[in-house]
């Protein structure tokens, strides 16, 4: 932490797929601010809506009342996900929460107390809060905070582990582990997923809202999950909103008389707050108006266009790509890091100096633009990363 300097990173204002720093830098946002923005910055069809709602309802609880937008937006959800109910909370990792505690609860008020182990993918990552980190796999995050957190078994692709029947549920992000470095997970992988006992908890947070060509990276998967974690892009990336989406089948479970107890005791005071959900709905629409996938998959044609130029560079152990979320690995023994944290953040720090914001991930540059982004953008992130690479190399 003291490495930081606040002054070379301080963002002021944002527009399209570009934000402005406090020198007076612009910058493209190469990351979308860390897998959130969709439309770009500033869309002004979101803008409005936030004001309008902001003007009619600005926060009103879901603790035991309802309001108009939030009921909207599960719907539309829903129909999206092929889900049934939706249960909002304010980020990703509480979403993840939700979906391990209904799936505790589940099994407990059907006569299988027992199912109280949590099976993950390698290099799993779900969040920083208790639970998320739990049910993470990536130790940097999680090894000081053991008091907080319980075991989490890996899943060895044989399946035999899914047939114990102490399992509540198998948690997975779907293709593309985006905090290990945008990996990638072979597809058969998940075919043991596709009819086992435990429930299925598909983490869509950084996979849904058309990152991988797919309004959901699920749909390419085949997989219909119990329990569906959704964030990040939910509101275009502009508000703090995440939903953890349910089947019928789930939501009975908790369905009973109030004498009975069995309602699910979880709440956060600005789930489902109007305003973002506002948001969201805006964001949702914009899909269908302006072709959103569409516009990925133009994305990923012109990014592989440029992975195919590195193939074979001496600097590069690996590019990855998943629908318009790329990750190029370098080999860090052919880099000069200078004065940087590691040779990554050299290429990451002449980029900046050039007009694009990206954020390693170990030894990964990442690329994981809005959905907005132009062919002569990609084109010039390309130009700038190749300039940067060979400034660095030994």
């Amino acid at each position: 932490m003291s490495a930081f300097d606040s002054s070379k990173r301080t963002f002021v204002c944002g527009e399209g797929t570009m934000l402005t720093d406090a020198l007076g830098h612009e910058l493209f946002d190469a990351t979308s601010s860390i897998w959130t923005i969709v439309h770009g910055h500033g869309r002004p069809e979101i803008v409005a809506a936030i004001a309008r709602q902001a003007a009619t309802l600005d926060h009103s609880t879901l603790l035991g009342a309802t309001h108009p937008r939030a009921e909207e937006l599960a719907e539309r959800l829903c129909a999206l996900a092929s889900m049934d109910y939706a249960f909002f909370s304010s980020d990703g990792a509480s979403a993840i929460e939700v979906a391990a505690k209904m799936a505790l609860r589940y099994w407990a008020v059907n006569g299988q107390p027992q199912r109280t182990r949590f099976v993950r993918l390698d290099h799993a990552y779900h969040g920083d809060t208790a639970a998320a980190m739990s049910l993470s796999d990536i130790t940097i995050f999680k090894e000081q905070y053991g008091a907080l957190t319980f075991e989490a078994f890996p899943f060895d692709a044989s399946a035999t582990i899914l047939m114990q029947d102490d399992i509540a549920a198998v948690i997975v992000e779907p293709l593309v582990q985006a905090a290990a470095g945008i990996l990638t997970v072979p597809t058969m992988m998940y075919a043991p997923m596709r009819d086992m006992q435990p429930l299925l908890i598909v983490d869509e947070i950084a996979t849904g809202f058309g990152r991988t060509g797919t309004f959901f990276a699920s749909e390419q998967l085949a997989l219909q999950p119990d329990l569906m974690c959704v964030g990040k892009g939910l509101t275009g990336g502009v508000l703090a909103l995440s939903a953890t989406l349910t089947t019928q089948r789930i939501y009975d479970a908790f369905l009973a008389e109030h004498a009975a107890m069995r309602q699910f005791f979880h709440g956060h005071s600005f789930a489902g707050n109007p305003i973002a959900c506002a948001a969201a709905l805006a964001s949702i629409e914009l899909f269908d108006r302006n072709s959103t996938l569409a516009a990925a998959a133009r994305i990923h044609d012109r990014i592989v266009v440029h992975l195919r130029k590195l193939v074979g560079h001496s600097a590069i152990r690996a590019t990855r790509l998943v629908g318009t979320m790329t990750g190029i690995e370098l080999r860090s023994e052919s880099l000069d890091a200078g004065t940087a944290k590691s040779g990554a953040w050299r290429i990451a720090d002449l980029m900046y100096e050039r007009g694009h914001f990206t954020r390693p991930i170990g030894d990964v540059v990442q690329l994981v633009p809005p959905l907005t982004t132009s062919d002569a953008e990609i084109d010039a992130f390309f130009d700038v990363f190749s300039d940067a690479l060979e400034q660095a190399c030994i």
